[in-house]
């Protein structure tokens, strides 16, 4: 990012606001998922995911996905 807010970029800005929000709410509010044990079964598809990610495999369309939901 630029030195100064004057240099930053449309998205550079949008970013460090979304940031700073974060931020602040988590500091508000605390962390809702501290504490919380993640359960083995989604441990595992997490990490399913990031694999395919990480080897150039994406997920379903969200067109697909949308058509899917659409038809429940």
């Amino acid at each position: 990012m630029g030195s100064n807010i004057a240099q930053l970029t449309k998205d550079e800005i949008k970013e460090l606001i979304e940031e700073t929000v974060e931020q602040k709410l988590i500091e508000l509010l605390g962390d809702p998922d501290e504490g919380l044990e993640l359960r083995k079964s989604l441990r595992e598809r997490l990490l399913r995911q990031r694999k395919n990610v990480l080897s150039g495999k994406r997920g379903v369309p969200i067109e697909d996905a949308i058509k899917k939901l659409n038809t429940r």
